[in-house]
């Protein structure tokens, strides 16, 4: 059983005559383990995309299924508890809590789990070592550098142990030394069992992916394999 399947996806925004559509009727699946990035020009829905996947916005029409269970189906509280035991999130512009440490910050996904809280510092030490910043643990995020906040974040993003992680640009604010990092930490993240889907602008991060979607205009232009990925390795991953 895939973990994602979509059919005929839609996504609109506004009504009353001043409808937008942002997805027009997306059909595909996403199996387990599976490494997948979503490509496009501005515009062209994938962070509306990501938004629904990851249940951080509900679609308007057509069928989301995550685990086999239809969207529709949940309430927004189990939405959001599904989104926090089971999904792990990586965005652009890091979102981390200002003027709190890094491991005050990957701590948080705990504060909403049934984890006891008792175990909160050793789960939270242990992915911030995974991600090799056990040294800066304390440090406040607003004093570290771009590809440390990613890093936080990624830590924080698989705090519980998600099924699936969706990245959103997470290379975007930074140089390409410090994308590199964080594009082998995603793939030894996939290496290890979890479904990463990854949205990106950018082709040399987009070929980590095993696969690659390629949106135009709310609609999939393209789904291929790819052929000749990027293996990043593990080595952050420990």
């Amino acid at each position: 059983m895939a973990l994602i399947e979509v059919k005929n996806l839609e996504k609109i925004y506004g009504g009353d005559g001043a409808e937008t559509p942002a997805l027009r009727g997306l059909d595909f699946s996403v199996e387990k383990a599976e490494f997948v990035a979503v490509m496009g020009p501005s515009g062209c829905g994938k962070s509306t995309l990501l938004h629904v996947l990851g249940f951080l916005d509900r679609h308007t029409r057509g069928t989301y299924l995550f685990d086999g269970k239809s969207m529709d189906q949940y309430s927004d509280d189990e939405l959001a508890k599904v989104r926090n035991k089971k999904m792990g999130f990586v965005f652009q512009m890091f979102n981390l809590l200002p003027r709190t440490s890094v491991l005050e910050n990957v701590k948080l996904p705990l504060v909403y789990s049934d984890v006891k809280e008792s175990l909160w510092n050793d789960i939270a030490m242990k992915a911030v070592a995974e991600v090799g910043l056990e040294h800066r643990a304390d440090h406040e995020t607003t004093k570290l550098s771009g590809g440390e906040k990613q890093r936080v974040a990624i830590a924080r993003a698989l705090v519980n142990n998600p099924q699936i992680v969706f990245a959103d640009e997470p290379t975007g604010n930074l140089d390409s030394k410090s994308g590199g990092q964080i594009m082998e930490l995603i793939d030894g993240l996939h290496e290890k069992g979890c479904t990463i889907i990854l949205v990106t602008h950018e082709t040399y991060t987009a070929e980590y992916a095993e696969r690659i979607i390629r949106l135009k205009d709310g609609l999939i232009e393209s789904d291929m394999r790819v052929t000749a990925r990027h293996h990043g390795g593990d080595k952050f991953i420990k």
